[in-house]
């Protein structure tokens, strides 16, 4: 995956969000992921030292509450933003690139992953019908019952993650465990066709 921000832009689009108002390091992550839509958070590690930085270079100004520092922007941090305004909008035209890139490279990735899950559910169902007999006995088994089974098994599983996709989109998170999932099960079909 290519980096999310180029050299530089993270900085900037840091200096954007504190002057829309103050945010304590945190507030900037979760802010930073929501633009993402859950498809990237940066650590804690990326983002407080560009906190510190900008610090340093007096664009921000930082204040202990409690537990908790509240960055603030400076004027001179204000000056910055106001003389990038061209920056800034190539800057919002490039993230909203990066945030199609990111969907389209989880939705490859859980496609591929559904791709292989339902070539070993198919390839399962095949060897099953090749060797199985029915309660019944042999007259009773419909030769495309098992196969549709399975077919509307990995179709309806398909069409829940794509709704679910499109209702709300996927978090990080959600993304991983998905995927992890599908491998999983993906592994399991292998071990069940195995120990035939």
């Amino acid at each position: 995956m290519s980096p999310v921000f180029a050299h530089g832009q993270l900085r900037l689009y840091v200096l954007t969000l504190l002057d829309d108002g103050p945010r304590h390091g945190y507030e900037v992550i979760q802010d930073l992921e929501s633009r993402f839509n859950g498809l990237y958070s940066p650590s804690a590690g990326t983002v407080y030292p560009r906190l510190a930085k900008l610090e340093e270079e007096g664009l921000v100004e930082r204040s202990d509450e409690g537990r908790k520092a509240t960055y603030r922007i400076t004027d001179a941090g204000r000056a910055e933003v106001r003389a990038r305004q061209g920056d800034v909008h190539n800057l919002r035209a490039d993230l909203d690139q990066s945030v199609r890139q990111l969907a389209e490279d989880v939705r490859s990735r859980v496609q591929h992953q559904a791709r292989d899950l339902r070539a070993e559910l198919k390839n399962a169902a095949r060897e099953a019908r090749a060797t199985a007999t029915p309660v019944g006995g042999r007259d009773s088994w419909d030769d495309g019952g098992a196969y549709a089974d399975v077919e509307r098994a990995v179709n309806t599983f398909r069409n829940d993650v794509r709704r679910a996709w499109r209702r709300g989109g996927l978090t990080t998170e959600q993304t991983r465990e998905v995927v992890d999932i599908l491998s999983d099960a993906a592994t399991r079909i292998r071990a069940v066709i195995a120990d035939r």
